[in-house]
């Protein structure tokens, strides 16, 4: 990369080479640094909060998200849910619903018979769909489970929760914004 240096003799700054990358692939670099840094930290808080600040952090990255859209929202449950946290409409006339479960786990990786359970919620509710958020990880185990359930079941674990909730804002703001600009060829022709 070249960077502009000012001298007091010249009325452009001069060009020097430096060794560092294209300016895009800095920024990128910044970028993913930024936002990993970011997710830990968010994950930490998650973890420090109580189970009710978790579950309002999923329904409102759901919502963020798009779902419960035209008027409908994302009903929390009250405690004794029978491994329902939520229910979301997945369409505006409310057609077909998407069940939630949400764990705030620090380090234990969510197992098989915590994800057959949420599975057997899933019967009991006849429903078809359901997401399993979790600030930790999945076993193996629990990832098969899912997998051959003959239900549509996303697991999210911490960390793309944590990217989700990065995306679409829940819990972060924009710091700094930054403009790059190049010549335009269009202008020249």
């Amino acid at each position: 990369m070249k960077r502009r240096v000012s001298t007091q003799h010249e009325s452009l700054p001069e060009i020097v080479d430096t060794p560092s990358s294209d300016p895009d692939d800095l920024l990128d670099a910044a970028e993913a640094a930024t936002d990993q840094s970011v997710a830990v930290d968010l994950l930490q808080r998650l973890r420090d909060r109580d189970w009710r600040f978790f579950e309002r952090t999923v329904r409102s990255l759901l919502t963020a998200m798009g779902y419960g859209t035209e008027g409908t929202k994302l009903r929390a449950t009250t405690s004794g849910d029978g491994g329902i946290d939520g229910v979301i409409n997945r369409d505006a006339l409310g057609l077909d619903r998407i069940y939630i479960q949400a764990k705030r786990f620090r380090e234990t990786a969510v197992d098989s018979d915590t994800v057959r359970t949420f599975l057997g919620s899933l019967d009991t509710q006849k429903a078809g769909s359901g997401v399993f958020f979790t600030t930790s990880r999945y076993t193996r185990d629990a990832e098969v489970a899912a997998d051959r359930s003959s239900k549509s079941v996303v697991l999210i674990d911490g960390e793309r929760l944590a990217s989700l909730m990065i995306r679409y804002r829940i819990g972060t703001q924009v710091r700094r914004t930054v403009e790059i600009v190049e010549v335009d060829e269009d202008f020249f022709e």
